[in-house]
């Protein structure tokens, strides 16, 4: 019995037997290891539970965590974790388990290790997950499991967790909290409390710095998120630290945080991977506006970006997130076939001004790279330079023509603000390809056309531009139109090429 000879408070020798027994071993470690390997099976797993394996492992869980707060031995934490590894698959979805980790409070004796290791100084990561990972498989058994779980660690349990900051315990820990919330949907207001949001904004301080693996994060913003519009008191709380909330900011490039520009690259991939079925609210989408035009001052000082996104500088990448986000809320009603709401959503940020915003933004980027080789050719020399901009990340250019063909798209008000703004010949401009912007020609091509759709004022400034020439882009066949000049009228029109002459 050497395992256990040095501790004050000796795992009983029924527990031991019991567990020696079901394992045909004679040592501690190893019979937990035969143990973990059995609870793989659905079957293993119903065996171990008649045996009442269940309650043997947390007794040890309990007697080695009294003998380690009297001496902190390394041997505890290697025999602790094989005991959370094996909880965790005991738990794993077999209902019997579950029920007995909840009524022997289970939940109090994993936390207690788990606290004493959230609050030391170097905490063993390996052993926060593997007991994150049986409160998650636990947590899965239904309401009354989620509220002994949410009561015994909500809020300072969990913002404890939190802190231990590392990608394998944040992962386990986001699946605690949603599955939580997910079965008591009223707790999710509860993490947009004063309590709540110390939990959140940790948990999305460590995702941005160690990253994530799993998907539990983003559900959890998701629901908090996109569709309960609790991004702004979120945002502000991620603000970098060490400005004092009454200074203005002297230096429009440090108005954003790392945390806040990733908070924005999850928000957008999430709106990107479910344009379908996230309904965005007005508030969401005018937040994401005001945030848009915040950071529209990085182009004062931003040098041509050399990657797309995220670009490496928070300005930066909050600028391109918010344009995206914006760019995926403005198709959503394409694809939902125009619906009312996600209708209003948008006409509602055009109502602000968008359109305008984003046509002075298209006309101060230098133009794209093969239009200005050949300006320098005609020219030599940089005569305009000084008042262009370069993108600051790859896709910049691509990205504001395809949020001005998202909100054009069978829309003859925005289609026509584009013409009363002369916005039509500077799309035209934009349908080339470019090595700064993938796709931009596509994008392009997309803009133009959706421009010009059931639009007869577009069509014939598009006509008449061709007519003087001033249209250098030999694009409008790309689009199956052709300039023909009414001979009677002596009006330029657009008409339809017959498909077999069409060459793109």
């Amino acid at each position: 019995m050497g395992d256990t000879a040095f501790l004050e408070h000796p795992i009983s020798e029924d527990t031991l037997q019991l567990l020696f027994q079901a394992s045909n071993s004679s040592n501690l470690e190893k019979s937990l290891e035969i143990l973990i390997q059995n609870a793989k099976s659905d079957s293993g797993r119903l065996e171990l539970a008649s045996k009442r394996i269940l309650p043997a492992v947390l007794n040890i869980v309990q007697s080695l965590a009294l003998a380690s707060y009297h001496h902190h031995h390394h041997h505890h934490n290697q025999t602790l974790s094989l005991c959370f590894k094996l909880l965790r698959n005991l738990c794993a979805g077999e209902a019997a388990n579950q029920a007995s980790f909840i009524e022997l409070n289970g939940v109090a004796v994993v936390w207690n290790v788990l606290r004493s290791e959230a609050g030391s100084s170097g905490p063993d990561h390996g052993l926060v997950r593997w007991g994150l990972q049986v409160l998650a498989n636990v947590s899965l058994g239904g309401k009354q499991h989620q509220r002994a779980l949410w009561e015994e660690l909500y809020p300072i349990g969990f913002a404890s967790l939190a802190r231990v900051g590392t990608k394998e315990t944040c992962d386990p820990l986001c699946m605690v909290i949603y599955t939580c919330c997910d079965g008591n949907p009223e707790w999710f207001k509860e993490l947009s409390s004063d309590d709540g949001w110390p939990i959140v904004s940790e948990i999305v301080r460590t995702a941005s710095s160690a990253g994530f693996g799993e998907d539990w994060l983003k559900l959890l913003l998701s629901r908090n998120f996109l569709e309960e519009s609790q991004l702004p008191m979120l945002f502000s709380k991620l603000q970098s630290v060490d400005v004092p909330e009454d200074e203005i900011i002297e230096s429009k490039v440090d108005q954003f945080s790392f945390e806040q520009a990733f908070l924005l690259q999850i928000l957008s991939q999430i709106l990107n991977e479910r344009l379908g079925d996230v309904t965005i609210s007005k508030d969401f989408a005018l937040f994401v506006f005001e945030i848009f035009k915040k950071s529209i001052g990085v182009l004062e000082h931003a040098m041509r970006g050399n990657s797309g996104l995220p670009s490496g500088f928070a300005g930066v990448d909050v600028l391109g997130y918010t344009l995206t986000i914006l760019r995926d809320i403005c198709a959503q009603d394409g694809m939902r076939g125009n619906t009312k709401d996600a209708n209003d959503v948008v006409d509602v940020i055009l109502s602000y001004g968008l359109i305008e915003l984003l046509l002075s933004l298209l006309g101060a980027l230098e133009p794209p790279a093969i239009i200005r080789k050949g300006l320098k050719q005609i020219e030599n020399q940089d005569s305009d330079s000084c008042y262009s901009k370069p993108c600051p990340y790859k896709g910049f250019r691509r990205d504001i023509v395809a949020l001005i063909g998202n909100c054009v798209y069978r829309r003859k008000h925005a289609q026509d603000e584009i013409r009363d703004r002369n916005g039509i010949l500077l799309l035209l401009q934009q349908c080339v390809t470019d090595e700064d912007n993938p796709f931009l020609r596509e994008w392009g091509i997309w803009s133009v056309r959706n421009v010009l759709e059931g639009n007869d004022e577009n069509q014939r400034v598009v006509a008449e531009l061709e007519i003087q020439g001033s249209a250098d882009v030999p694009e409008i066949n790309a689009l199956g139109l052709r300039v023909e000049v009414d001979q009677r009228t002596r009006r330029a029109k657009l008409v339809n090429i017959p498909s077999c002459e069409k060459s793109l």
